[in-house]
């Protein structure tokens, strides 16, 4: 018998659908055109724009006021005599974002994470691996919940500052009106405190793993009396040439001291800065050219928030690794 050929189907290939980035043209056209009316009427409302084509009529809500940086905070209300500004009112909001996160999260573990448990899975796990590439196994584990406090902290105190509200509610107090919320980083206060907080961890874990052998490096007065002893017993010579040594290392331990607290300042003035800096910036552009234009420098801000973070809780974890560490390692 003939054997029959059977024709297998063939699979009808679906039409590709061009578009841009995963939209169609038209919808892409749409939100071009959509962001290039929004920016120029933006650049129209703003100074700029006012400088270049005169005051065309728009309607005043669009302006945005212009922006006066003021570096002092801003006291809301008082605790018997004791005030509370702003940026506290923004460090409280930080500390119940961090802790109502941490705890909804966590409330409910699942063996397969879902969404935000994976999020916060992975966040603390390559924080951990962070500090145990730096500080080993052992240490690593012991620095982590420092430097993972230090720098969520530090991160979201940057981040939630971006949301609207901050600079733009206005609250009536005693003295007038002021800004109810204000980024925390960018009150000196919250830097310098963070900075105190690194500098009491490294002195304690040094002298909790060195003891006495800690203050070595910052009180070297052995080699001069031991040079001294020798000058005294008749050996001038010997004695002499280890006093000049021993003059050298007591210099370096004053030095090494000096260096220490050194770190406060350089902590606490380089966080304070560059939040300040990125706040300024912020509200001069917001200014210039109200609303859009203004996007760019969110995403920079949100990138300096975590750069910023990572730098303050990294250097935290060197400064811990290097204390717990013996001069000869």
């Amino acid at each position: 018998m003939p054997e029959l050929e059977i024709e297998e189907p063939k699979e009808e290939l679906a039409p590709k659908k061009k578009g841009c980035l995963g939209c169609s043209f038209p919808l892409a056209i749409g939100l071009t055109v959509v962001c290039l009316v929004l920016f120029l009427i933006g650049l129209a409302s703003g100074p700029i724009g006012k400088g270049l084509f005169g005051d065309i009529g728009l309607p005043a809500w669009i302006s945005v006021p212009q922006p006066r940086p003021e570096l002092p905070t801003e006291a809301i209300f008082h605790i018997g005599s004791f005030p509370i500004a702003n940026s506290v009112i923004a460090t409280w909001l930080t500390i119940i974002v961090l802790v109502g996160f941490s705890f909804a999260v966590s409330r409910r573990l699942r063996l397969v994470p879902r969404r935000w448990q994976a999020l916060l899975e992975f966040a603390l796990e390559s924080l951990l691996k962070f500090c145990q590439s730096v500080a080993g196994e052992k240490n690593g584990r012991r620095f982590f919940p420092i430097v993972a406090t230090i720098f969520l902290f530090v991160a979201f105190n940057s981040w939630l500052s971006l949301l609207p509200g901050f600079g733009s509610i206005i609250a009536h107090t005693a003295h007038g009106e002021a800004h109810l919320l204000r980024g925390a980083n960018t009150d000196i206060n919250t830097p310098l405190a963070l900075a105190l907080v690194s500098f009491v961890f490294v002195e304690y874990f040094g002298l909790r793993d060195l003891g006495i052998r800690y203050l070595g490096k910052f009180i070297n007065v052995g080699g001069f009396l031991a040079s001294v002893g020798l000058i005294v017993r008749g050996k001038v010579k010997a004695g002499v040439s280890g006093l000049f040594a021993g003059v050298i290392n007591m210099f370096i331990g004053i030095l090494e001291g000096l260096s220490e607290l050194i770190r406060i300042l350089s902590f606490t003035f380089r966080l304070f800065g560059n939040m300040t800096a990125g706040e300024i910036l912020l509200a001069v552009a917001l200014f210039l050219v109200p609303w859009l234009f203004a996007l760019p420098f969110y995403g920079l801000e949100l990138l300096v928030g975590f750069i910023q973070a990572l730098i303050f809780g990294g250097l935290t974890l060197i400064f811990l690794t290097v204390a717990v560490t013996t001069h000869h390692e």
